[in-house]
């Protein structure tokens, strides 16, 4: 099975993504002050992007036809021009208690890319792709097996979080955190993410709190860096897995470009030049990482460091099929070390395992069902 897994995916590696000149724009590709001078080219006055930015992003409309506001010449027009999104729902999925919804999208360019809704009891959470695959390759990952496709425009990654706030409004639930955390690295996508977020952020639009929205890196240490240079106060979570470079080089292949002293050195200039507290990732797997002596070395190496660490037991994929996910037990002992040594710790256990929800799963299934169909027009 993991070698017809790949194979698929080897192929699923060759499909050409479009140039960027034939990447159509979106109104979710636009800044409030683009948006305002794509309009005015066009001889409409400068507040017509307002109402725009209020209809899409607080309202939450599904098309222009429903932004009454605006003149019918100018919604017809726009329907033609400017799309507000290119993503279209392919796959839906929940978990039995509908607490963890998963959606897979299809892009303009025939590519598919992830995003899980979370809903918890103080708050709703959506977990957004920034890229199509991933050029990591962390040893525990199904989204790193295909290698990086391409990256996903500010558009494509605003277009999850506008359709899981209208979904979750549809229920009852307002959206309270974005975090990009799904398929890709943000980091190696920094203006298009950057450009999310702020767009996000814009007040006449959905008016997100940047400390509400989290993005995580595997360790590109120029980008933390950069991040602290930021107007925008959003939350930085490292994916750490390991405390030594032996065992993060295997588990992360970027460490052995960014070593664990290097990348402990931006995280501590970080919250220097923040004064915000980050949070460290840290998959748990059976024997490999999850050792009471890893443990201790973990705690020495986070002491005086204002973090938080977020234990994860290990969602199995077939990225790696020998990784198993310990024992309740082991989790446990292993976050109480920690907690022992004053390191905030919480386990945070994966949410959607029965459907598929850790990063590109849902999306291999869907590209293999797809390669065992066979070209289309081969089947009968």
């Amino acid at each position: 099975m993991a070698a017809a897994t790949r194979s698929t995916t080897h192929l699923l590696r060759a499909r050409p993504a479009l140039p960027r000149s034939r990447r159509p724009s979106t109104l979710h590709d636009f800044t409030l002050a683009e948006l305002e001078g794509w309009l005015v080219e066009r001889g409409q006055p400068r507040y017509r992007a307002r109402q725009l930015f209020h209809w899409a992003y607080q309202q939450l409309a599904l098309d222009y036809q429903a932004m009454t506001v605006l003149p019918k010449p100018l919604r017809a027009e726009l329907a033609q021009t400017l799309p507000l999104t290119t993503l279209t729902l392919v796959r839906e999925v929940s978990t039995d208690d509908g607490e963890t919804q998963k959606f897979l999208f299809r892009t303009f360019d025939g590519q598919h890319v992830e995003t899980v809704l979370m809903f918890y009891p103080d708050r709703t959470t959506v977990c957004v792709s920034c890229q199509i695959g991933c050029a990591v390759g962390c040893a525990f990952c199904a989204t790193g097996m295909t290698g990086l496709i391409r990256n996903l425009s500010a558009g494509e990654m605003v277009s999850q979080v506008v359709f899981a706030a209208r979904w979750a409004r549809e229920r009852g639930r307002p959206l309270t955190n974005v975090v990009v955390m799904g398929m890709g690295e943000p980091f190696q996508n920094y203006d298009a993410t950057r450009k999310m977020v702020a767009i996000l952020h814009e007040p006449a639009g959905m008016n997100f709190g940047a400390r509400r929205i989290t993005l995580s890196t595997s360790g590109l240490v120029p980008f933390i860096d950069r991040l602290a240079e930021e107007p925008y106060q959003v939350k930085l979570a490292v994916s750490l897995h390991a405390p030594n470079d032996e065992l993060r080089s295997r588990l992360v292949p970027l460490n052995r470009r960014y070593p664990v002293a290097e990348l402990l050195a931006a995280c501590r200039r970080y919250v220097a030049r923040t004064g915000r507290r980050l949070s460290f990732e840290y998959t748990l797997i059976k024997g490999v990482n999850d050792q009471d002596e890893t443990a201790e070395e973990l705690a020495r190496l986070l002491r005086g460091l204002l973090c938080h660490v977020n234990l994860i037991p290990l969602n199995p994929t077939p990225a790696e099929p020998s990784f198993e996910r310990p024992s309740p037990e082991r989790i446990e002992r292993f976050a109480e070390i920690l907690r022992r040594h004053g390191i905030s710790t919480t386990v945070r256990y994966s949410r959607g395992v029965e459907i598929a929800a850790a990063c590109g799963q849902l999306r291999a299934d869907q590209e293999r069902q797809a390669f065992d169909a066979g070209p289309p027009g081969e089947a009968e």
